[in-house]
């Protein structure tokens, strides 16, 4: 066995394992990482699962035995960073209930089919250092856009909470991605026997932390700053839309709208949180203006366009005049429209959000709606704020990102935490304010260095006013988008041979 020390020779014993064994290893492994992923935080527990993982690839014979590692590390991974994805099937569980675990073991298994290539692709490049983090990074890429994308858990959102924030700002998601899955290899080489590699990476990595906490700017809200009001009626998504219910829902945020002595400059309500199709909804538009004493209302509601029902954002003016409307574009696959949903619906099967046939419509894409002297805002509804590309689609840049959820389909737990982790990335990637605003929390005022400025805890009901802070110049990230990290991850690729000859451990 080769002299590579105690913790190489954990590599060496797990490779030894039964296959059964062998495969509950690696899967613990996973998820172990993911235990870095909001809300428990840990992301020193990320880094040394990839480390090990980092140490397993290094073993590897071939591709096929690569892809077979990604995926096992993979689906430990993704079954627990995503479990909260068994919570909108129990939302009605007498329909739903029986889909969920098939639901989150498909999902995992899928999801973790990115993470096989990518480790296959790496380790027939030349595998070692380059050959993993080239890997890892391009299928991590791939996962943001194939079959319409699902980037949520991306390892790199684990640094998130700390000052490796601010570098996203440069090098977007990907660029994170790249800072943990790096510190992974460094801190195995460091442990395993190549100390002057290992050291050398962390201590590069770890001055990334302080001269991100440098590096971050300012962002106060000024003393004249326009204050938002965020609306958060907390209505359980299984009694959303009872008929017993809704009414009270609808009171509770005319109560939190009219609320306080002073009438902020403008009020947020959450995405889905009008009770009636915008096309019926004049006279309850009008109540709304009237409890907001004129002061233009942001509203969630749904609408219908010949036979279109379309998921939306309304900007209504005094006297419930409405001067703007988005509708969602970036929907949820098999939550808000099924493929073949008309055909699936005569079995009785339909999207989770959606009632009859192929759901919701897409709405014609990115858009910036002109608000007045708040500025010029990028509305964005739900799932579209964990895509990247959807804020840099706008044929101009906002001032402010303005982001509307019902998080309540999410659960109590990970999902909600998870979901506002990617708003304050979304900021600081685009150097933008965000308001957000959750129907069960979290509502959140975030600055453009992705700070949460003010917000209202998760399963609480209530009202904030908060100032609306500064937009930051366009960030690098926000010119470039993904092109420079995808191109490093080739180049590492491209390098990976030269890579591992120079990094193998002494024998």
């Amino acid at each position: 066995m080769p002299d590579t020390g105690r913790v190489a020779a954990i590599v060496c014993h797990v490779s030894a394992l039964p296959r059964l064994a062998r495969v509950c290893v690696v899967g613990l492994t996973g998820a172990l990482a993911a235990l870095g992923q909001a809300p428990v935080g840990a992301w020193p527990l990320t880094v040394v699962a990839l480390a090990l993982c980092y140490g397993l690839f290094s073993q590897c014979a071939g591709w096929r035995q690569a892809a077979r590692l990604g995926w096992v590390f993979g689906t430990g991974y993704f079954l627990l960073s995503l479990n909260w994805i068994v919570e909108p099937f129990l939302v009605d569980a007498a329909r739903h209930g029986w889909m969920a675990p098939f639901a989150l073991l498909g999902l995992a298994g899928g999801l973790a089919l990115f993470w096989a290539g990518g480790f296959a692709l790496g380790r027939a490049a030349g595998g070692g250092a380059m050959g993993f983090v080239g890997g890892l990074g391009l299928s991590e890429a791939a996962r943001g856009y194939i079959l319409t994308g699902f980037p949520w858990a991306q390892p790199g959102h684990v640094l998130i909470d700390t000052a490796f924030l601010h570098w996203s700002a440069y090098l977007g998601a990907l660029g994170l991605l790249a800072l943990v899955v790096f510190s992974g290899v460094a801190l195995w080489h460091a442990l395993a026997g190549v100390t002057r590699v290992g050291l050398a990476g962390l201590t590069v990595v770890g001055l990334f932390w302080p001269l991100g906490a440098w590096l971050t700017p300012a962002t106060a809200p000024k003393l004249d700053a326009s204050v938002v009001r965020l609306i958060q009626p907390n209505a359980p998504q299984h009694e959303k839309w009872h008929p017993d219910k809704m009414q009270g829902f609808f009171d509770r945020q005319l109560a939190f709208t009219s609320a306080g002595e002073t009438r902020p400059d403008l009020i947020v309500w959450p995405e889905t949180s009008v009770p009636v199709l915008l096309n019926n909804a004049g006279r309850t538009l009008e109540i709304i203006s009237q409890a907001a004493r004129d002061a233009p209302v942001v509203v969630g509601v749904q609408r219908y366009e010949g036979t279109r029902l379309y998921n939306s954002l309304a900007l209504v003016e005094a006297g419930g005049r409405v001067s703007a409307v988005y509708d969602k574009h970036h929907l949820v696959p098999f939550g808000e429209y099924l493929p073949y949903g008309d055909l699936l619906a005569r079995w009785g099967i339909h999207g989770l959000a959606a009632n009859e046939g192929q759901g919701f419509s897409a709405g014609p894409g990115a858009r910036v709606l002109d608000m007045g002297p708040l500025g010029k805002a990028l509305p964005l509804i739900c799932y579209e704020g964990v895509f990247p590309q959807d804020l840099r689609a706008a044929q101009e840049r906002p001032d402010f990102i303005l982001l509307i959820t019902n998080d309540a389909w999410f659960g109590r737990f990970s999902g909600p935490y998870q979901h506002l982790a990617q708003a304050r990335l979304r900021s600081a990637e685009q150097g933008l304010p965000m308001i957000r605003v959750a129907n069960t929390g979290v509502s959140a005022m975030i600055d453009a260095a992705g700070r949460v400025r003010a917000a209202l805890p998760l399963g609480e009901a209530g009202w904030r006013d908060a100032p609306l802070p500064p937009p930051l110049p366009a960030t690098v990230y926000a010119r470039t988008g993904d092109w420079p990290m995808l191109a490093g991850f080739l180049m590492l690729l491209a390098l990976s041979p030269l890579g591992h000859r120079r990094t193998q451990a002494p024998r």
